[in-house]
Formats: C-alpha cells, structure tokens, sequence
C-alpha cells in the first residue's frame, strides 16, 4: 500500500485547500468547511484558502453542487409513506439538475418512516423527475442531464414508485394495477413500461453512489441494507424474494436485464430502476470532485483538510474524504484527515491514505455536547493542527 504523500517544507503563505463532507444530523458540508477555515485563520491569517465542500452521493449532494450559477428549485414530491410536500432540485449551468433521493425519500424523514418498510415507495423520485421534464420543455435550453444522488434513502422498492410516477404500471392477473410497494409485489403478473415518459429518452441519467452491491441475493439491497431502514431479520428473504419476482416481470416487459449490475442494489433498488432507464452509474464523490473543481483546486496548494462525522473501514470504499486524499495524492499534496470521530481500528488503514488522522473531540464528552458544538470544535481543532502543521 502506497506512503502517505510527505510533509513538505511549509511556505510562508500556504495554499489550503478545505473539501470535507457533511457532519451527517449536525452541519452541512459547507458549514462544516467554514468552520476548519475559521480555525485556520486564528493560526495562519496570510493563507490562502480554497473551499471546495464535497459530498458522496448521500446527503448534503444537492447543497454540493450548489456553486457558481447553479439555483434551488423547489417542486412537489410524494414522500415514502405517500404524503406530499415540496422539495429542492438544483439547476445547473448548461442544462444540468440535481435531485437528491435523501431530501425526497430520506431515511430521516419522519413522515416517510411512519410506514413500515414494506409500504414505502420511491414515487417522489419519479415526480422530481417528471417536474424536471416539464421544465426543461417549458424552457428553451431545458434540462438535459439529471444527477440522481441516492444515499439514504428509506425506501426498498426497487424503484418501482419512480417508475409508476413516470408512467409505468405494475398489473395483476385481472389487469388491475398493484400499488409499488413491497407487499403488494406478489401480486404482480405483468409490467406495462408502455406509457413511461417518452420525454426520458431525451434525458441523460446519472445514478450517483458509493455502493456497487446488486439488487437481490446475500449482497443485495434488503440483504445488506434492508435491517437499517427497518427490515426484520425474519423478512429478509421474503421481501429479497419478492423484489426479485419485481425484476423478473420488469425485465420481461423491457427486454433487458441490470439487476446484477454494480449499483442495482443502491437506495433500496432506486439504482436498479435507474440502471434500467438507461442511466449511467458514477461514483458520487468524484462527480462531484469534477463539480467542484477539486483537480484545480490543488495544483498549487500546500495542504488539503478532508473529513466526515465518522470516519471508519467504509471511509475507503469511496467515501468522499478518500476521493479527495486521492485527487491530492495526484497532485502530490498531503491530505490530513479531520472527522467528528476516527474508528481506532481503522486508523492503520486510514493511515495509508491521510498525513495524520484526527478527531475533533478533545475528550471524553456527550454525543449531544459534541453535535451541538461541532462548529466550534472543528474550528478549535483545525487551528491547533494548522500550528502543528506550520510551526505557529
């Protein structure tokens, strides 16, 4: 495994560039950048400082891309337990948007995990997807490609909701349609794909996430992920089972197959029925490096600050902080790790990849202290690191 890129001698006015993710339930992306950089500036006030917050495909997405001209646009969406409210989009420059399945339906959403895991649907995926439609007929450029974000979600439907919400139907024997939640998937004799919007075939999908599990078996979806939205151990193979008879009448009618392809298994299945439409599957965190401009960013910095609120063995399989070390590693930039909380065991293999890895938590102390004051904390600890680091 390859050293971690060595401390160089420090200049006077350094180049720092801050790209962390999110503190996933205490701040965004963004906010957790500005804080690193109020640190910074206690220690170093000549640096140079470059805010690039990143994201991974889970939330805090959307808000990453939120640079330059890019503008929220709120439209209505189904929430997983079938409620309706507005949610945000991004509109990018030259035809780009953002929707993020964890604003839509997010596994912290506590109107959509009022239902149980069975009875929840991804519908509201497909109505921002149809609003985006709308808008890019309504307006002359239009939208023309669409990143999907798809961490946490609470929902394990194999996207079926999205596509009734595009237009597709899920019939029974008698020719009725089947509501797209789990339980009713035993119910379904054919798929009609016929009336999805025909406007999708003009569109460019891109599925955004770290995960590369399929949809169905011991790697699947409800296998590996099922437990954490609410699926009991002794409804693991039903429900594995009946999104695997989804996949087998969605097939059928469409003539293709994507259910054992790297990503199927994302969002509870919504990567499967993405893949299906055609999408192309990209890792969260480097089209949003792209986005962002991390490339440039570092081509003359002195230092890179990346971190999350947890950092463990996941860290490494594409997480956001592990994009950025290895987007500064090319760059021949140390990278320094700097997390809510850094797993003891994963520090050697942390160790291989950042200059130093580091908790913001001086001390023993109260989850609930620590979210309350994570701002002050990231601030205090990146400027202690900063006079480490520099010698000031």
């Amino acid at each position: 495994m390859p050293l971690p890129v060595p401390l160089p001698v420090p200049p006077l006015a350094p180049v720092i560039v801050i790209a962390p993710d999110s503190f996933k339930g205490s701040l965004g992306a963004a906010a957790v950048a500005a804080a690193i950089a109020t640190g910074l500036r206690r220690a170093l006030p000549d640096a140079q400082l470059r805010l690039r917050p990143m994201a991974d495909g889970g939330e805090g997405t959307r808000d990453a891309f939120m640079t330059g001209s890019a503008r929220r646009h709120d439209v209505m969406v189904t929430d997983a337990a079938g409620g309706r409210r507005p949610a945000p989009v991004a509109l990018l420059a030259a035809g780009g948007a953002v929707i993020e399945s964890a604003e839509i339906v997010g596994i912290t959403d506590p109107h959509g995990m009022r239902a149980p895991v069975e009875q929840r649907s991804s519908r509201g995926v497909g109505d921002a997807l149809r609003a985006l439609l709308d808008l890019a007929h309504a307006e002359h450029d239009g939208v023309r490609e669409v990143f999907v974000a798809l961490g946490g979600s609470s929902t394990n439907d194999g996207g079926a909701g999205m596509l009734v919400a595009l237009g597709a139907r899920l019939l029974d024997a008698a020719g009725q349609d089947v509501p797209p939640v789990p339980e009713a998937f035993a119910r379904i004799a054919r798929i009609d794909p016929a009336g999805l919007d025909a406007r999708l075939a003009g569109l460019s999908l891109v599925a955004m996430s770290d995960v590369d599990n399929p949809l169905c078996g011991e790697h699947g979806a409800t296998a590996v992920f099922g437990p954490q939205k609410g699926v009991r151990a002794d409804r693991i193979a039903m429900l594995d089972a009946a999104l695997g008879h989804y996949a087998d009448c969605l097939e059928r009618a469409m003539g293709r197959g994507a259910r054992a392809l790297p990503g199927a298994g994302a969002a509870g299945g919504l990567g499967y029925a993405l893949l299906m439409l055609g999408a192309r599957f990209a890792p969260g965190a480097r089209v949003l490096a792209d986005h962002i401009g991390l490339a440039p960013a570092l081509q003359d910095a002195d230092w890179l600050i990346t971190g999350e609120g947890r950092s463990d063995a996941q860290t490494l399989r594409g997480k956001a902080p592990f994009v950025a070390s290895q987007y500064a590693r090319d760059a021949g930039v140390c990278a320094t790790l700097l997390s809510g909380a850094v797993e003891r065991t994963a520090r050697a293999a942390l160790g291989a990849h950042f200059t130093g890895c580091f908790s913001i938590v001086p001390g023993p102390m109260a989850r609930e202290e620590a979210i309350r004051d994570a701002a002050a904390l990231l601030a205090d600890a990146a400027e202690h690191l900063a006079r480490l680091r520099f010698g000031r």
